[in-house]
């Protein structure tokens, strides 16, 4: 991803456009801030719409055809491929970031003394999977993180020159510090090295610029429910269309198999599965979800991520500035390089000042000692001053 340029005249223009968008999207922000995205993503008043015209059907089964259902999948599908520049069958749809995660820890091709690399401090979605592959003599090492608290990736490039190291696994931006990791970079280093590069992308797609066709990514894992602002139970797994064909799932869906789609022929078993990422998918899957997901993701496509990555790093801009005045800690990555719609900030009294903020009706997360504050597109700098507003009363 480029550098974001914050032109006083361009990002009027994307506020006053977000704040039309705020209005008919989301108008329980009128009494309401909610800086929480990291956590739970709204739902925008489209998809509410597309639920609730999707359960008026559901109460009659009839009115959903097979062919509807599925094609509703194959939607959001392709929703999903246009958001990150992949091939739809690239995408497998998950109903979590931890399925998608533990898919890829038991279908590549690891053996005994292999080692798998993940950073230290990762949300734990992307360690469990990682370590119960010891007890098949797989070795996982947590890397140690910088000083900063985040991914060391100069350490993890100079461990990728060991052989044994086949898979590192990493956040596209870590949960705790909202730290993006320069994908570009480390799976570079990753191909050169023969190793595979598995993102969980869930605290980064959607509010940050991911090209999947730019940037060497393997296996990525998203959940839908935090900035996709989409339901509970929705999700997807990128898997570069190379790895697609060669890799197997260890549990199989049914409708993992060739011949499947045809309803009338389901005893006629055909073992081989799938040539495209659909393979990995679980049904019966929930078809409310991802209907919910394609009008939320397409509303996202609408606005552009370039876009919404401007506007949100746009509001840090008083968040550095109140912290620098107060000498407060901010352990967010300053460089815009390694910048995401996250921002967190440590005060000396980090829990007293969390409670003040709930007190004052605002919604954000404390996470690892930090206030988190996780704005996205329809929220407005007044919101963010009205933070900072509180925590000058609590410093």
């Amino acid at each position: 991803m480029t550098d974001i340029a914050y032109h006083p005249t361009r990002l009027r223009a994307l506020r006053d456009s977000f704040r039309a968008l705020r209005a008919t999207e989301f108008p329980w922000t009128a009494d309401t801030v909610y800086l929480n995205n990291a956590s739970i993503g709204p739902i925008p008043e489209r998809t509410r719409r597309a639920l609730d015209e999707f359960t008026a059907k559901r109460t009659a089964p009839h009115l959903l055809p097979d062919r509807e259902l599925l094609g509703g999948l194959q939607a959001a599908r392709e929703a999903v491929a246009r958001l990150i520049n992949a091939e739809t069958g690239e995408i497998a749809l998950t109903t979590n970031t931890s399925f998608g995660l533990n898919v890829a820890a038991r279908a590549l091709p690891l053996q005994r003394g292999d080692v798998v690399l993940v950073s230290d401090r990762e949300f734990p979605a992307n360690v469990y999977p990682w370590l119960l592959l010891k007890k098949q003599g797989i070795d996982v090492e947590l890397a140690p993180c910088a000083a900063e608290g985040w991914p060391d990736e100069d350490y993890l490039i100079e461990r990728l020159e060991d052989p044994r190291v086949r898979v590192l696994a990493v956040s596209f931006v870590q949960f705790s510090n909202g730290y993006r990791a320069d994908l570009a970079r480390l799976g570079a280093a990753c191909r050169a090295n023969g190793t595979f590069l598995v993102v969980d992308g869930i605290q980064g797609v959607g509010n940050s610029v991911l090209d999947v066709r730019e940037t060497p990514v393997d296996i990525l894992a998203c959940g839908g429910q935090k900035w996709l602002l989409s339901p509970w139970g929705s999700g997807f797994m990128y898997v570069r269309r190379e790895l697609v064909r060669v890799l197997e799932p260890a549990a199989a869906g049914w409708m993992a198999f060739e011949g499947t789609d045809d309803f009338s022929r389901l005893t006629e078993y055909n073992p081989t599965f799938r040539s495209d990422a659909r393979r990995f998918e679980m049904v019966t899957l929930p078809y409310q979800d991802f209907y919910g997901m394609t009008a939320s993701v397409g509303m996202l496509c609408e606005l552009g991520v370039r876009d919404i990555s401007e506007h949100t790093r746009a509001l840090h801009e008083a968040v550095w500035q109140w912290a620098d005045s107060n000498g407060v800690r901010v352990v967010s990555a300053r460089e815009e390089a390694h910048r995401s719609a996250i921002v967190c900030i440590a005060p000396e009294r980090a829990v007293e000042a969390f409670h003040a903020i709930k007190r004052a009706h605002i919604i954000c997360s404390l996470r690892e000692g930090a206030i988190r504050l996780a704005p996205h597109c329809y929220n407005t700098v007044e919101e963010i001053e009205r933070v900072l507003d509180v925590l000058d009363q609590v410093e």
